[in-house]
Formats: structure tokens, sequence, C-alpha cells
């Protein structure tokens, strides 16, 4: 714990006795403590918070910095309201806002650092580097003749020097090959995309992958959905596995194309907040496609909200394994010195009525341990293992039993994936060996792979991993420490060849290579498939 944190405690312990501490003058000459008298009329603009501090840090034995002790002050405040009410300092602020806001200020590379060193995985399109002809694969040695190659280089000292104001100029340096290129590039506003990906996964359904709700997430769906409509989609998958959520008002403009108009999508109310009711209006555009929602133990807030509205009014199926279970509503205040706070301002209820909030009474630790007591339950591979009680039990229009109080329980139940499963493949990805032999891999072949393989698609259908590169993947794990016992190696082959295939297109052709390979070993995708494409109508597919 740091000096600083070990402060909040008397803090704290000060504001709730210092009705009792003032006025008191003890003079005891064997005393080591002194007390000091405010008068009565001098209380009337007394701020004990700001005293407190401001005493600490006149008379406290050691060194205090200030801003620090009312940052960590303030964020134990809210903390102990909810685990969703946190304060953001100014030096916080705009790293954690650029996900929403969909976009941030600088050159538009993806990298990654590679033994030490930056190497560009893609220049966006478009963007500034691209522009000016950085290449994937190039190593970037030096930026504004500050060397950063072979010197203990960190993705946030990256971005510190590479991200900055549009408009403004940075030097790198890369090696390409043999090669030293120097290059200015001017930044600019760079796109941070909610949808990883969508593509035609058959003739007739499509699969959108959303990672966040951000400020674009609403019109960044609508771009692509069209676009698989085109294609000729008629049913679609859309992925709210690892979604975090973000703005309500994505999640509910999502919702509103998904649903016949009239329909309820959710509504919020809180002590001070009157009832707000949101429901779709018309013009939607996806009300006759056959809809899957995919959700897992990491789609809370907004994915919740999408995911209730679409069970709750019947609309779809929602599968794979129960959400997050975050149904409170934050709002977001800014502050003179530029600091922030997100307080709790109301909960959200699905349009049956359930809060899916769930409980947060033992404190903040013990919420945060909740989903790891999920694996150790066994609710990740059994659905009887969740508990819902009767008095939160609800019904939707169709007569199908849902539950509040604690995420949103999917309509077919998909068990975490433990085929090809070994403490081999364990420590392989643990240590990051699979990654970096598909990195190594790609980065070697690249000019042969792109010469090779067209698209994505054509590498998909053609490439593979035969028993040549299998040797020498395993040659290359013994060297990075990992070994397989026997037998493991046979039992996890399959999906070490699945996953390097994978990583090697994303290293060559970004999420469009990555996801058509990984989904096709994904239960939960294939659930969702194969009921879609069944013929059968969503209530013989819907558990009661």
């Amino acid at each position: 714990m740091s000096k600083n944190k070990a402060y909040i405690p008397i803090i704290i312990s000060l504001a709730v006795a210092v009705g009792f501490l003032l006025g008191i003058n003890l003079n005891s000459g064997s005393s080591s403590i002194s007390f000091q008298k405010i008068n009565p009329g001098e209380s009337k603009n007394f701020n004990i918070l700001n005293e407190v501090i401001g005493y600490i840090e006149s008379e406290y034995v050691d060194t205090v910095q200030r801003q620090k002790l009312v940052d960590e002050t303030v964020q134990y405040l809210l903390q102990e309201l909810d685990p969703h009410s946190y304060y953001i300092s100014a030096k916080e602020l705009q790293a954690m806002n650029e996900p929403l806001e969909g976009n941030f200020e600088g050159i538009g590379i993806q990298f990654n650092i590679q033994k030490d060193t930056v190497v560009v995985i893609n220049p966006l399109q478009g963007g500034p580097s691209e522009k000016v002809g950085v290449k994937a694969g190039d190593r970037i040695i030096k930026v504004e003749e500050e060397l950063i190659a072979g010197n203990g280089i960190t993705n946030s000292k990256v971005l510190k020097l590479l991200k900055g104001d549009k408009g403004t100029k940075v030097d790198i340096t890369v090696k390409r090959n043999a090669q030293k290129l120097d290059f200015t590039i001017t930044r600019d506003k760079i796109p941070i995309h909610s949808v990883d990906v969508a593509y035609m996964m058959t003739g007739k359904t499509g699969y959108i992958k959303v990672i966040r709700f951000a400020k674009t997430t609403y019109q960044e769906f609508m771009d692509v959905a069209n676009e698989l409509k085109s294609k000729g989609m008629e049913n679609l998958i859309i992925d709210l596995r690892g979604n975090g959520g973000g703005f309500l008002d994505a999640a509910v403009d999502m919702s509103d194309e998904l649903l016949e108009s009239g329909k309820m999508i959710v509504y919020t109310k809180g002590r001070a907040r009157p009832k707000e009711v949101y429901k779709s209006g018309s013009d939607n555009s996806l009300t006759e496609t056959s809809l899957a929602v995919l959700i897992d133990e990491s789609s809370a807030s907004a994915s919740e909200i999408l995911a209730g509205a679409v069970q709750d009014n019947d609309r779809g199926l929602v599968i794979g394994r129960r959400s997050f279970g975050k149904g409170l509503v934050q709002e977001q205040t800014m502050w003179p010195d530029g600091s922030a706070t997100r307080l709790t301002v109301a909960r959200y209820y699905t349009p049956t009525g359930r809060c899916i909030q769930r409980p947060y009474d033992e404190g903040v630790e013990a919420y945060r341990e909740e989903i790891y007591d999920r694996y150790k339950h066994g609710e990740m591979m059994h659905p009887d293992s969740t508990n819902f009680p009767d008095s939160l039990k609800y019904e939707t229009p169709e007569g199908k039993t849902v539950y509040g109080g604690g995420g949103i329980f999917p309509d077919i139940f998909v068990p975490y994936d433990t085929v090809g499963g070994s403490a081999f493949l364990n420590r392989l990805v643990y240590r990051g060996v699979v990654y970096q032999w598909a990195f190594d891999y790609a980065d070697t072949h690249r000019e042969q792979l792109n010469g090779n393989y067209e698209t994505a698609r054509e590498f998909q259908e053609k490439f593979s991993i035969g028993q040549s590169l299998i040797d020498d993947f395993v040659s290359f794990a013994k060297s990075e420490g990992v070994e397989p016992a026997d037998g493991e190696l046979e039992e996890s082959k399959a999906e070490i060849k699945h996953r390097l295939k994978a990583y090697v297109a994303r290293n060559i052709w970004n999420n469009e290579g990555f996801y058509p390979i990984w989904n096709k070993n994904d239960n939960v995708v294939n659930k969702a498939l194969e009921s879609l494409e069944s013929g059968k109508p969503l209530s013989a597919l819907r558990a009661k």
C-alpha cells in the first residue's frame, strides 16, 4: 500500500469524529497531543475534507503530495457508494475517454513490441503513416532522434512519443530489411473502431463483432449491417462477448434498429431522476432479420441493455453464458481542475421490469471476485449451477421465464470450451509462445503470403499448418522453455494448428483474416449459426 493510500482511513475517521474533537482543549504537560479550538462562529463555511487534507499537508511528519491525496480520497469515497462510481484525475481522463469518443490524435499505426523493438503490424488505411509510406513489418528504431530499440521500450512510452495534437509533426526512423528510412509524419485524428469485424459466414448469415458502445458505434454498426444486407444477409449474429459497455444511447440506437416500432428497449430511474423510458421508433431496418446475440461473463452494461431488449421482446436468441450483471447508470461530471467523476445516478431495467445489477453489498473486492467464483462453482460448465430466486422471476410476452438480480442468462447456454486443452497448451498460451511463433512466421514470410494469397478468404481456404510447421513450432516452444509431456502434443495438436493459422492471418490481414478462422472452432458462434440456419421458429429454439 502506498503512503498516501494509508492516509485515507485517517481522513475518513477524522471526518466522522470531528464533532467530538472540535472544541476540546486538553492542556497536559505529559501529553504529546495538542488540540486547537475553532470558534462556533467560524464553522459556517467550514469544509472538513479541505481542512483535514490541508492540515496533513502542512503538519504531517513526512512530505505528501496534496493532489495525489485528494485524488485517492475522493476515489475512496465514491467506491464506498458502489463499484461503478469513481473519480478520474485530469491526467487520466483523456486516455479513459478516447475509446468512448471514438478517436484519438496520433500517427495511425497498430504496433507490437517484439524482442525489445516496436514493430508496425499495420498502418491504418488512409492514416498519416500510410500516406507517407510506412509499411507493415517496419521496425521503428528512433522517434525525434531518441533511440527506442533495444532499451526496454514500453507500450506507454511508445504512445507518449507517437500520440500528439492534430497538425503537429513527428520524425521517425524505421528499419526495413537492411534499409534505414526517415519519415516526417503529420499527426491527425485516428478513429477507434467499435466494430472489430463484419463478414458473411454463409450465403445468408452475417456476423458482426462489437467490442464497445461509443459515440460512433451505432453508425459503424449500421454501415456494416447494410453492407451485409446487400450481400444477401437474412440472419445476423451480433457478438457482444467481452464488450464491457459504454454509452447508453449507442445501445438504445442499435436496439431500435432490431425491434418493431413501439417496443420498449429499456427504462431508467433513480432517487433524484424520474423514470425515463426508451422505445423503438419507426423505419427500423433490421426487424426482418433473424437474430442471435452472443454474451459471456464479460458482457456488461450497454451489452446487457441490448441483450435484455432482444430477450424480453422475444426478438431473437441470446446465446452463451450469463453476462456480467451491471445495471447501474453513471453520469460523468467535469470539474474545474480538469478531473471528472462518474457517479451512479440511476438503475436501468429491461422491458419486463428486471434490474440485472448483481449484489455489491459485501464490498468492491467481493464484487470483483464474483466472476472468479463462477468458475469455482461450476457455472461456466453447467447452466443449473446458477440459482435465481423466485422473487426475481419475470415473464416475456411469449411466456419465457427470465430472471433479474445478476446478469442476463442466455436462452441457449454454451459451456466454456475445453476441447483440445492440455497443460502444454495452457503453458504455450500463458507464455505467449503461440502468438510469438505466428508473428515471426508472418513477419519473415510477409511478401510470400501476400503474393500467394490475394485475400484473407483465399488464405483461409488454402493455407494449412502442415507437419513441418508443427515440428518447427515445437522446436521453437522448446527454445522458449515449454515442452510437451507424453501425449500432450497429440491431444492439443488440432487446436494448436487452428490458433497458429488464425494468428498468422491476423498479422497479415488483421481482424478480417483472424475472425473467419478463429470462429470455425468457436462453439458459441457455431451454436448460433446452427440455430439460425435450422429453419426452426424462435419458440422452438428457446427454453421456456
